[in-house]
């Protein structure tokens, strides 16, 4: 029976691929992203290959301008993918072949697609975090700009979404700053971990040629070589680092849409987004929607589904490589498309947000948001204990909500019931601007402590 072949690499069958498998087992439609990282790799094997004398100089120069030539056809978009050709890496040496011939095949001595595809993802990721790095700080920026233009700004605080205790606005957006820092800390860490080097450990066993992993680990900016070839084959704890960092960052830019969401909602009315960050209804000509922040959050769950399911891939999976691994590549896109729009979005909101400042400092004076300040005044002035200073605090909001007053609506007379030794000066300390000055430990809400936190920030960020 002749053999039929649609593949470099179906020599080996009596038959050409099903149909049915060519669709599950191809990975084009989803991989050729990686079409430069492929190319950057394969330059800088086959220029090892040659400095090792494993293939000759003639046949590297060879390699390299049917390489660059496949470069240019695909960012003109004059490359055909072959879905037969199940991937990147074998579409480009097909096309490699049909350029310069026989040498082609000289490019795949000593690797393999499995510490290709390695390779190629882990530089692919490492240009990914770098521009998620500096969406991030074009956010971070923003974020500093808006908590500086607002820090006497009053706002109430929440816990359990009830109004807790009177705040800097400045001080709530530096919140956001704090979690956005810790995602750049996360991503860099990503980074680094990811930053060795995988080609020439081959299928998963080395190579007898006398490569030298270090030339290439140096040509492709990598800190060193992986030090073992089963597990540089195997190893997807990278991309799920990456997939990881992504879920947290994503997961604080939900909460801030959520709060956006809900500040910008009639029923609050904290803040207004700009038209252009907004959509209207098919049927209700007046609505103005917060779409944009919406989708940040749905995007969150996208993301984390991606972590979910690669750990899910991974976790019964043996050594060496297995084509289950094929399926990263996918995960990995889908969360860096997603994340990197819900920054952008968070970034043009905060840009533009409108505050409604009386809005919030009504707000701040609701609910005994100032109860604390008057039970620390207890424990100051009087000696209380603070449980002691709770338990007759919590008496007094008792009757002031009875007789529907205010705490600094209470007079004189009606506090000294609850104690004699009450002194007219704790209405200073009931004030609410008052009690966000007080607020001056490290890291709290005094504006003065905001102002140092925000000119930290900004020496971080320059």
């Amino acid at each position: 029976m002749s053999r039929k072949k649609n593949s470099i690499l179906r020599k080996r069958f009596n038959h050409k691929n099903n149909d049915i498998f060519t669709e599950i087992n191809s990975s084009i439609d989803f991989d050729k992203f990686m079409f430069d990282e492929d190319i950057e790799g394969s330059i800088a094997h086959a220029e090892m290959l040659a400095k090792q004398k494993i293939i000759k100089v003639s046949e590297k120069n060879k390699i390299l301008k049917g390489l660059k030539q496949i470069r240019l056809e695909i960012s003109k978009n004059k490359f055909i993918f072959r879905p037969e050709l199940d991937d990147i890496h074998m579409n480009i040496e097909s096309r490699l072949q049909e350029i310069i011939g026989e040498t082609a095949g000289k490019l795949h001595t000593a690797r393999s697609r499995n510490d290709q595809v390695v390779t190629d993802l882990k530089l692919w990721l490492r240009k990914d975090i770098d521009l998620i790095l500096s969406e991030l700080k074009d956010l971070k920026k923003n974020t500093i700009k808006i908590a500086e233009k607002n820090i006497d700004v009053l706002m109430p605080g929440f816990t359990h979404l009830q109004t807790a205790q009177p705040i800097s606005t400045g001080h709530y957006y530096m919140s956001y700053y704090e979690m956005f820092s810790r995602d750049t800390e996360r991503f860099i860490e990503t980074k680094k971990r990811l930053n060795k080097n995988p080609l020439g450990s081959c299928a998963m066993a080395g190579t007898s040629f006398q490569i030298d992993r270090f030339a290439t680990s140096k040509k492709l900016s990598f800190d060193e070589p992986t030090r073992n070839s089963i597990d540089s084959v195997s190893d997807r704890d990278f991309v799920i680092d990456y997939l990881y960092a992504s879920s947290v960052c994503a997961m604080h830019l939900s909460r801030i849409a959520e709060e956006i969401v809900l500040w910008s909602s009639d029923l609050i009315n904290f803040c207004q987004i700009k038209d252009d960050m907004m959509s209207s209804s098919s049927i209700m000509p007046q609505k103005k929607n917060p779409d944009a922040a919406e989708l940040v959050r749905a995007k969150a769950a996208l993301i984390n589904s991606d972590l979910s399911s690669l750990l899910n891939i991974m976790k019964a999976l043996p050594l060496s490589y297995s084509k289950d691994l094929q399926e990263d590549k996918k995960l990995a896109v889908n969360t860096s498309k997603n994340l990197h729009i819900s920054i952008k979005v968070i970034t043009e909101i905060i840009k533009s947000i409108k505050l409604n400042k009386q809005t919030l400092l009504k707000a701040a004076t609701r609910s005994y948001s100032n109860a604390t300040e008057l039970a620390d005044w207890l424990v100051k002035n009087l000696q209380y204990s603070f449980r002691k200073a709770h338990e007759t605090t919590a008496d007094i909001v008792n009757f002031a909500e009875s007789v529907q007053k205010k705490l600094e609506d209470l007079t004189l007379s009606e506090l000294k019931v609850f104690d004699p030794n009450i002194t007219n000066n704790i209405y200073d300390h009931l004030n609410i601007k008052n009690a966000v000055l007080s607020k001056t430990s490290y890291g709290g809400t005094s504006p003065t402590e905001v102002l140092k936190m925000i000119n930290k920030a900004k020496k971080r960020e320059k």
